[in-house]
């Protein structure tokens, strides 16, 4: 079947359409603005009591915390005494690099090396610092399970960097990854809670999970954790990852948390239900998916052109969080463009648009 001129200007239009629908979305979930809401005294009362009326350090960790940290500050003006940003390479964008106050590190996401490790060392010193009674203030968004880590003694960048390759090899979901990931971690699955002393704590966090767990959100930094929540009986570890695993120390213990507030402030259901507002505005059948779109990217490519020819005519809105299992010698992309790719030799010939990014 080939496509009429009629066809292509109609797929222009239905591309001009989804990206105005996709910037609404990104706005929606903005790590600026998101941070900004959460500080808000009338929207969060609880919590900005909690932090007090003085003077607050912040840590941001994950790519979007050069954003949060950039609501942290028009949030807290001149109560942000210190801060420390922790981002993925080429994502320091929209901090103030001259703010003497904020400390910025960049470090590898999504194959974690001795960047990460580096990050990890600075976390506890920045936290070991700070005076024992200031309020901290946790910004945590999708990519900080790679972009910091402390290992067992004896550990470093070689062993970090031969697990997580072969967590993407394997093809595991967030969720198995982020069980291995605190199984080797003296930080993860809760254990940096035991280095925060007894200050109050706000955690603020942005999802890119399914489910919007705590505990799975960057592997869970601050979050209470039971020994179940750790469990990779279900995966063929190979034996050097066995020996890592056996390594970490015990569950921060439940007193830990009393002093850390958790809070989510964006997640893929913001994005979600604020494209599909944009889309029915311009007068579009939208169908929107609740559930996120899970599994293999190729696979879920070939899923959602065999919907849309199902439903014809109607515009198909779902988050997602899919896996690429990787060749021995990988290319250039990621999971966007693998599920696109795999749609567009189903979709060859039809008159329908394909939009798949990243928040």
């Amino acid at each position: 079947m080939s496509l009429t001129q009629d066809d292509m200007e109609s797929m222009r239009s239905v591309r001009a359409d989804l990206l105005v629908a996709y910037e609404a979305a990104l706005a929606r979930v903005n790590g600026v603005a998101a941070v900004e809401r959460a500080l808000d005294v009338e929207l969060h009362p609880e919590l900005t009591a909690m932090l007090g009326g003085g003077a607050i350090s912040a840590v941001a960790i994950g790519k979007a915390a050069a954003a949060m940290m950039q609501g942290a500050r028009g949030a807290l003006g001149d109560r942000l005494a210190s801060g420390l940003v922790i981002t993925k390479y080429g994502h320091l964008h929209g901090v103030d690099s001259d703010d003497g106050r904020i400390r910025m590190l960049e470090a590898a996401h999504p194959v974690a090396d001795a960047s990460s490790l580096a990050a990890g060392r600075a976390l506890l010193q920045f936290l070991d610092e700070l005076p024992a009674d200031r309020p901290l203030l946790m910004l945590v968004s999708g990519g900080a399970s790679a972009l910091v880590d402390v290992l067992a003694e004896g550990r470093g960048a070689d062993d970090l960097a031969r697990v997580t390759r072969w967590l993407l090899a394997e093809g595991l979901d967030i969720g198995q990854m982020n069980r291995v990931r605190k199984r080797i971690s003296t930080i993860k699955g809760g254990r940096l809670a035991t280095r925060i002393g007894d200050r109050p704590v706000a955690l603020l966090l942005i999802s890119d999970v399914p489910g919007d767990d705590p505990k799975v959100i960057g592997s869970g930094l601050l979050v209470a954790h039971e020994e179940a929540d750790l469990d990779v009986s279900d995966l063929d570890l190979p034996d050097w990852l066995e020996a890592m695993c056996a390594e970490v120390p015990a569950l921060a213990p439940a007193e830990a948390f009393a002093r850390i507030q958790t809070l989510l402030v964006a997640c893929p259901a913001d994005a979600r239900e604020v494209a599909a507002t944009a889309l029915r505005e311009r007068g579009y059948r939208v169908r929107e998916h609740m559930q996120l779109l899970e599994g293999d990217a190729l696979c879920a490519g070939l899923h959602l052109a065999r919907l849309s020819r199902a439903e014809a005519g109607s515009v198909q809105v779902m988050g997602s969080e899919t896996t690429v299992r990787l060749p021995p010698e990988p290319g250039r992309g990621g999971r966007c463009q693998s599920l696109a790719l795999s749609a567009a030799r189903e979709l060859a010939g039809r008159c329908a648009v394909l939009l798949a990014a990243g928040t």
